[in-house]
C-alpha cells in the first residue's frame, strides 16, 4: 500500500482509486466514531484523502503503519473540528458535550504509541537545555522555580527554554505531519528594539 501512495501523489488514479477503496471504510469509521455525525465524518473522509494527497510524500513507514497514519490524521482533524464547531456555538447541554470520544482498544493503542513517538522524536530534535526544562517540567513534575534552583540558573531563563522547547516542538511536529499548520502560518518573530 506504500507502493500504491506513492503512485497516487505522482497522478495516478488508479492508484487512487484503489488506496481509497481500502481505506476508506475506515477512515470513515473513526471519523463517524468521534463526531456522531454521518455527513460530518464523510466531509472529513474527503478532506483526510486531499490531505493525504498533498502530504503522502511524508509518509514514513518507520514510523508506524498507513493505518496508524490515517488513523492519527482523522483524529487530529476531528477534534479540529469540534473545537472550530464549540467556538462558533453557544454553549450545549452539558449531557451533548460528553460524547464518547473513544476509539477501540487496539485503535487507541496504535495511536498512543505513534503520537508518543513522534512526541519522543520531536523532544530529541530539541538543543539540551530546551529537553532538559521541558523534561524537567512536565516529565518530573519539578516547578520552574525548583529547576531554576537546581541548576544554578535565573528563573526566566527555565521559562525561557520550555516556551521556545514547546515552539520548537510544534515546529518539528508540524514538519512532521503531526499536527496541523496554524492558520495564518507561523507567528512573525518581533521587531527588534534598534
Amino acid at each position: 500500500m506504500a507502493d500504491l501512495l506513492v503512485l497516487m501523489c505522482e497522478g495516478s488514479t488508479d492508484a487512487f482509486d484503489e488506496f481509497y477503496a481500502c481505506y476508506a471504510p475506515y477512515v470513515l469509521q473513526i471519523a463517524y466514531r468521534q463526531t456522531q455525525d454521518r455527513m460530518e465524518a464523510e466531509d472529513i473522509c474527503h478532506d483526510i484523502f486531499l490531505e493525504v494527497l498533498r502530504r503522502g510524500r511524508t509518509y514514513d513507514p518507520q514510523r508506524g503503519s498507513l493505518k496508524a497514519w490515517l488513523a492519527v490524521m482523522t483524529r487530529s482533524r476531528c477534534i479540529d473540528r469540534q473545537r472550530r464547531k464549540s467556538r462558533a456555538e453557544p454553549l450545549a447541554d452539558p449531557d451533548i458535550l460528553r460524547q464518547d470520544e473513544s476509539v477501540t482498544g487496539q485503535e487507541e493503542a496504535v495511536l498512543h504509541k505513534v503520537q508518543s513517538e513522534a512526541l519522543g522524536s520531536a523532544l530529541q530534535c530539541l538543543p539540551a537545555n530546551q529537553r532538559k526544562a521541558i523534561l524537567g517540567s512536565y516529565y518530573a513534575a519539578h516547578t520552574h522555580q525548583e529547576l531554576a534552583d537546581s541548576w544554578s540558573v535565573p528563573l526566566g531563563t527555565v521559562k525561557s527554554w520550555i516556551k521556545y522547547g514547546i515552539a520548537n516542538m510544534r515546529r518539528q511536529l508540524i514538519k512532521q505531519g503531526w499536527i496541523d499548520q496554524p492558520e495564518g502560518g507561523e507567528p512573525h518573530e518581533p521587531a527588534r528594539k534598534r
